[in-house]
């Protein structure tokens, strides 16, 4: 393995300048710049075997994996991300369905580890966790310039065992500790109900089970006396983005624009369009949103918006606006990496901000702790008025 990093390597900086292609002399262009020395690297490694106390206690797969991860993380992207094995596995569970864990997504905002949402019925939910949430420490391990993948694979662990976290929330003076029992989070997609006259849906996750969940709720609605619809997307932190295009169908005319990936300057752009059966085109529809609304639940909250000009009711949003692409790697590790930034239908770039809704209402303390819901209430009252 290290023999072969270091030929990979090796030929990388040998051919960082160019190459020869026909007679004719080419700049490479994914090798690094001559004055890019890659012998720095094998120089440190070669001074750690020579040097270290315990040399026979160095792993060196660990080794090349840390050195990656380092290299990764330069670019300086929250979410552009190198994962081992082991890693990859998790994340791909993570839009899955299930596995062990408290059950919550997290992320990075303004260098900030933080809740995004926590998922229905978990641990995490069940401890008062709530989106927007920092997160301090985690056992001991302070969270400060932790990747979000190592928080995750520290919060990781075995059904019935404990993890305590040191959350801070806006309106407390201090931080607080959180003891939170795992257990097997199963990761639910969407459910609905009627209220009066109106469909009520919430959806959790753009999950690989949403399409077909969906569908058989859009049956039942359809069959049922619903006049309008609220779109609950409050703690969704995201999934795929092509589901999100699908059920975004069900609510715009065929053709009409979901969202724009923008590749950078040069760069063509890429525009996804609804291509459902637009079966609630006719139907007023309410979105909620809050800090846990992110990517995928944002993208379709905006389409939405600037189609339709639905009225978002709630918390200004998470503002992921970036989308990331998996890339495999030879030995099961992966590169999870920023490709391009999202533009809402209307051209708004909303990475860092989010959306800003029509009707601001925030949940109190108070509110949570009595078990109110005046968004809902909120959005409940505007969808009756638009029948």
């Amino acid at each position: 393995m290290f023999k072969k990093t270091l030929l990979i390597i090796g030929l990388v900086a040998v051919f960082g300048a160019g190459f020869w292609a026909g007679g004719e002399f080419k700049t490479c262009p994914f090798c690094p710049p001559e004055d890019v020395d890659f012998s720095i690297m094998w120089e440190a490694w070669h001074k750690l075997k020579e040097a270290y106390v315990n040399p026979e206690e160095l792993n060196e797969k660990e080794m090349v994996y840390g050195a990656t991860k380092g290299m990764i993380g330069a670019a300086g992207d929250p979410y552009t991300v190198f994962f081992t094995p082991e890693e990859a596995e998790r994340f791909l569970e993570d839009v899955s369905g299930e596995f062990q864990g408290v059950g919550m997504e997290i992320g990075i905002k303004n260098g900030q580890l933080q809740v995004v949402a926590p998922i229905k019925g978990t641990p995490a939910e069940r401890a008062g966790l709530r989106p927007g949430d920092k997160i301090i420490k985690i056992g001991e391990t302070f969270s400060a310039d932790i990747a979000v993948e190592e928080a995750v694979s520290i919060i990781r662990g075995p059904k019935g065992t404990e993890v305590v976290l040191t959350i801070l929330r806006d309106d407390w003076s201090s931080p607080k500790e959180i003891k939170i029992i795992r257990d097997i989070i199963k990761v639910p997609s969407a459910e609905w109900e009627l209220k009066q006259n109106t469909a009520y849906i919430k959806i959790y996750q753009f999950s690989e089970t949403l399409n077909r969940d969906f569908n058989n709720i859009a049956s039942e609605i359809l069959k049922s006396s619903a006049e309008n619809i609220v779109l609950d997307l409050r703690g969704n932190p995201g999934g795929y983005l092509e589901v999100a295009q699908d059920i975004a169908g069900w609510f715009l005319e065929k053709g009409d624009m979901v969202v724009i990936e923008d590749f950078g300057e040069g760069k063509e752009e890429t525009v996804y369009e609804a291509k459902g059966n637009s079966r609630f085109l006719n139907y007023p529809v309410v979105v909620i949103i809050n800090q846990g609304t992110a990517s995928a639940s944002e993208i379709l909250a905006a389409a939405l918006r600037d189609n339709r000009d639905i009225n978002l009711v709630g918390e200004i949003s998470f503002g992921k606006g970036s989308v990331q692409k998996m890339e495999s790697l030879s030995d099961g590790s992966s590169l999870k990496v920023t490709v391009a930034r999202w533009l809402t239908p209307l051209r708004s770039h909303i990475s860092g901000k989010g959306l800003e809704p029509d009707a601001k209402i925030e949940m109190t303390e108070d509110d949570y702790e009595n078990k109110r819901d005046p968004q809902l209430e909120k959005a409940l009252e505007i969808a009756g008025k638009m029948n």
